[in-house]
């Protein structure tokens, strides 16, 4: 194993996040404003995941007063506390980008995953 290997690992979470792509979710993540920290909540449909091991990021978008709002989250990183899903989607694709060009309700449809 070369030093980078080892570096990468030493990064990776030990806890497993569970989503996937057409999934709704909760992202707490961690805002830094002057000396305070607080945890600000994300949420929204997942729509791509990119990336391997490290470098593993997700995209979650959200409808804020009618605008489309998208941000990428790394996979691994400190900043994330931690990722509730809301529902489980059932989609055929790996990237929802034909959703940017929904309006309204259309933006966040997703079929629903089948109850186990």
């Amino acid at each position: 194993m070369n030093i980078i290997d080892k570096i990468e690992t030493e990064q990776l979470k030990e806890e497993a996040i569970d989503f996937k792509v057409g999934d709704s979710v909760k992202v707490h993540t961690l805002v830094r404003e002057g000396e305070k920290e607080r945890v600000q909540i994300f949420a929204g449909l997942v729509i791509g995941m990119s990336g391997a091991s490290v470098n593993r990021s997700f995209t979650v978008r959200k409808i804020s007063y009618g605008e489309g709002v998208e941000r990428v989250f790394a996979y691994h990183s400190p900043r994330i506390q931690k990722v509730e899903v809301v529902t489980e989607g059932k989609v055929r694709r790996a990237k929802l980008n034909y959703l940017r060009d929904r309006i309204g309700k259309r933006a966040l449809l997703v079929k629903a995953a089948p109850k186990k």
